[in-house]
């Protein structure tokens, strides 16, 4: 970033205030915590499909945006990211409304209505700023927060000075829109890991002067604008690398699973006869489950089910076609009890 742009004021995404589940407050504290850091995350290997919203299409922002895809896919993430043309069939619907950027946060994507965008980018992303901006947001469609609302990071604001910063040209946002994208912090609950990372991509770059403590940042926080090496680490943790080949699960069998916070299972099913299957998961846990019908390579959803917070077990239903391959995901969010927690399809 130029000496001249750290100089001016730059617009900051203003990021949709997202729905937080209501978990019973007699819940234990590790497992509210897996299931809120958890929610938001895709299960991996999702092809994330995106289109352009057809109302507001520029060509030359557009390549930014591609290249920003690309740039987090060549991290050897374990998501793909396929370009559609029709947005009615992409999770991921983006415009380009002159004025605010946002995206909505990972799987909160799927409950927008289908002609609704779920990412803006709404300025210029052909320079640093804007380059920066693409690859931010698609970060949050990754399930990645904000970085400067980190509770860890330990950030005193002259919060007086911030809103009267952020008042002002170019973002002109109310004090609400400065207190959520900004001044609040996350719950412990929803941050991953221990530490703040100041040179991630999912920092803004703040000016001198509003930040009171650490006193290093007092003369502001310039992160450079792209994925750090911390961004690197902690998205391979959700999204690591696919195995090629994948152990098939075959109709009426129970296989036991032993899976941490956070890991995967994922399975072959070949279905031998063309009927209605139910693919489930058994035992004292939290999970949510996906379906996929493998077609010409790529894999489309067929069902999904999450029951993270409640008294029941994920299940899905779905009629299988005999001679096509399906491929079956599921992700632990927590388990109370070990040993106990197994998948199948009958």
């Amino acid at each position: 970033m130029t000496d001249a742009e750290l100089m001016s004021p730059l617009p900051y995404c203003s990021q949709p205030i997202s729905p937080v589940p209501v978990l019973p407050p007699e819940m234990p504290l590790d497992r509210q915590h897996a299931i809120i850091v958890g929610r938001s995350k895709w299960v991996n290997g999702t092809p994330l499909r995106y289109a352009f919203m057809p109302q507001t299409r520029n060509h030359a922002q557009e390549e930014v945006v591609r290249e920003s895809f690309d740039e987090w896919k060549d991290l050897g993430i374990g998501l793909d990211f396929w370009e559609v043309r029709d947005p009615r069939e992409a999770q991921v619907r983006i415009g380009f409304e002159p004025g605010r950027s946002w995206s909505w946060i990972g799987r909160d994507v799927l409950r927008r209505p289908r002609h609704e965008a779920t990412m803006n980018l709404g300025w210029d992303l052909r320079d640093d700023h804007g380059r920066a901006t693409a690859l931010h947001e698609i970060g949050h469609t990754l399930g990645l927060a904000h970085e400067h609302q980190n509770p860890n990071a330990g950030i005193v604001w002259n919060e007086d000075a911030v809103y009267r910063h952020m008042a002002g040209p170019p973002n002109h946002w109310d004090p609400d829109t400065t207190f959520h994208n900004i001044l609040r912090k996350l719950d412990p609950a929803e941050v991953e890991g221990s530490r703040w990372d100041p040179d991630s991509i999912m920092e803004y770059s703040f000016p001198a002067g509003l930040v009171i403590r650490p006193e290093e940042y007092r003369n502001g926080i310039r992160p450079p604008g792209k994925i750090s090496k911390l961004d690197a680490e902690q998205v391979l943790i959700w999204y690591p690398p696919l195995e090629e080949r994948l152990p098939q699960l075959t109709a009426f069998e129970s296989r036991s699973l032993s899976l941490t916070p956070g890991q995967q299972y994922d399975a072959e099913v070949l279905p031998e006869e063309t009927r209605t299957y139910r693919v489930g998961s058994f035992g004292a846990s939290d999970m949510v489950l996906v379906l996929f019908e493998d077609v010409d390579g790529e894999l489309r959803q067929v069902a999904a089910d999450d029951d993270s917070g409640e008294d029941r077990n994920a299940q899905v239903e779905a009629e299988l076609q005999a001679g096509r391959r399906y491929v079956l995901r599921t992700r632990m969010y927590h388990a109370w009890q070990a040993g106990t927690t197994a998948v199948m399809y009958w």
